[in-house]
This record gives C-alpha cells, structure tokens and sequence, in this order.
C-alpha cells in the first residue's frame, strides 16, 4: 500500500510539475502577446481619452494633430476626459480633467494639450531646454503654487506648428514622456 502511495505520489508531482511548467509558458506568451498588441495600438493612435473629440478636431483644424498616447493618472482609478476649449484651422485647445465638465475648475483640472500655427507674432520660446524625441528642443516652465497650483508646461515646436502641453503641479519627466509619446509615431 506505502508503495503504491508513493508511485501515486510521484506521478501527480511530475503531472503538476509538468502543468506548472506548461501554464508559465501560456502565461508568459499571453502576457507578451497582450504588451505587443497595446504597444501596437498606441504606436499608430492617441491615447483614448481622446477618441471621441478627434473627428471634430480633424474637421475643424488644418494644423498637424499631435496627441499624446501617455496621460499621467489615466491607469483606470479616475477616468479623464478631453474636452476641446477651441479649435479653428491655426489652433486648438483640449482640456483634460477628471469630470467630463470639468470646465477648468482646479479640482476637476489635469492638464491641457494645445496647438497653434506659428506666426511672426508667435513669442519667443523660453524656459529650460530639455531633449525630446527626434532631435526636438522642448522648453518646461515649472508650475507655482499660491491659492492653487498653475500648470507645468512643456513647449516645442513641429513643422511650423507650436505645441503646449501642461500638467497641473506637473513634473517634467511626466511631460517629456507624454511630449515624446506624440511626438514618436
């Protein structure tokens, strides 16, 4: 009987060992199959926040489009939503925040992602240099803080196009990851 117990014994440790071994495997091709897929899909599209706004967009501007696939805080907790503030055919103005009408009140305000074409009128770029994505010189101001918080902005120029990004008490590598996420096809 001890005999039998132990070759049954044997049998299911290498029958687990085996559907262990097996089930890593699946697991692990699962896990690289699903990162290919997202890195695919954000490669060639914006972040998702901004699917439903980007038809009106297109439709109202004729300035190149650059949308970031990178928001911080959008892992899933609190959803964020994209509201456009303007656009024309030289300029657009996306708000994001936490309430779909947000409407720029600080609590509800994560940042804004805008555009304009850039004119002889355009101001001078200013703020620290930081290197972005293809060779591109962006500029972060830092964001101040009295009552409530500004923005830190990160600012770069495209094409004759003029790119602001900002994040309310934003950090700068924040910014430069979102930046260069619009800026790398």
């Amino acid at each position: 009987m001890i005999l039998s117990f132990r070759n049954t014994s044997a049998v299911c440790a290498i029958f687990l060992l085996v559907s262990v071994s097996s089930f890593h495997k699946s697991a692990i091709a699962t896990i690289n199959n699903q990162s290919q897929l997202i890195a695919q899909q954000s490669k060639t599209q914006p972040h998702l926040v901004f699917k439903s706004i980007l038809p009106k967009l297109k439709q109202k501007t004729q300035i190149r489009i650059l949308l970031p696939k990178f928001i911080p805080e959008s892992d899933g907790e609190n959803p964020i939503y994209a509201t456009i503030e303007a656009a024309t055919q030289k300029k657009y103005e996306i708000l994001l925040g936490f309430s779909p009408d947000c409407n720029g009140a600080s609590a509800y305000r994560l940042g804004v992602v805008t555009a304009e074409a850039v004119t002889r009128k355009t101001p001078r770029l200013t703020g620290k240099p930081v290197y972005l994505a293809k060779g591109i010189t962006g500029y972060f101001v830092d964001f101040t803080c009295g009552a409530g918080c500004s923005d830190a902005t990160l600012t770069w120029r495209q094409q004759g196009v003029q790119y602001v990004f900002g994040l309310k008490a934003g950090e700068r590598t924040s910014l430069v990851k979102m930046a260069n996420s619009a800026i790398n096809p």
